[in-house]
Parts: C-alpha cells; structure tokens; sequence
C-alpha cells in the first residue's frame, strides 16, 4: 500500500487524527508548528492551520502561547484492541493490495449506523 502526502486540511487532520488516537503522538507530545507543518507538506499555512483547528475543536490538540501546540491530556489512545485490529486490517489490506481509500470504503460500508440494522 503507498502512502501518499497529505495535501488538504482534511487529510493533514486525518494524518495527525490517526497518529494520536493510535499513540503514535502521546499526550502532551508536541507537534510541528502551522508553518513547519505547511512546508513538511507543501501546502498553504491557512491549510495547515484549518486542520490543527479542526483537531483542535475535536479536543485532540490545545495549543497554548510560548509552549506550542500539544497532544491533548487522554487524546492519545484509542482501545488497544482497536489499535491491534486496525494494524491487521492495515496489514491484510496491504497484503492482498487492497488500496488504503477502498480499505476505508469498505471499512465505512460495514461501520454499524444507529438505529440501522447490520449489512449482509
């Protein structure tokens, strides 16, 4: 599966969204500037700041004068279990070269709905 750069808000959000909830970034751990961020990236700083805004009205990251921008306190971990069937999803998509956007549409189709029954 390759992995490509993020190149809009939403896929920047989506990129440090996952990084946090699977622990790859830890509570308190800082993160890149806006500006780092857009030059990692390539993108415009408006773009990068939209996606640390939108991270930052989900409580994932605050962002505090003179210290920066840091993973939010009980952000970083979503259940283990989780994060162990995730990884096998990422790792049996890969082997069978599932791409990562049909991965996720797949993921989304079986993703029980409230108040709707389960696919067949």
């Amino acid at each position: 599966m390759t992995r490509t750069t993020p190149s809009s808000a939403d896929e920047i959000d989506a990129l440090f969204r996952g990084a946090i909830r699977s622990g790859q970034l830890g509570d308190g751990e800082r993160l890149p500037t806006v500006r780092q961020t857009a030059h990692d990236f390539s993108v415009a700083q408006a773009t990068a700041a939209k996606a640390y805004k939108s991270l930052e009205r989900d409580g994932l990251i605050v962002t505090r004068t003179a210290a920066g921008t840091r993973v939010a306190p009980g952000a970083s971990r979503a259940p283990q279990v989780v994060i162990e069937h995730a990884r096998s999803l990422a790792e049996a998509s890969e082997d069978t070269h599932v791409s990562l956007d049909d991965t996720i549409a797949i993921l989304r189709s079986v993703w029980p709905v409230e108040g709707t029954p389960p696919p067949v």
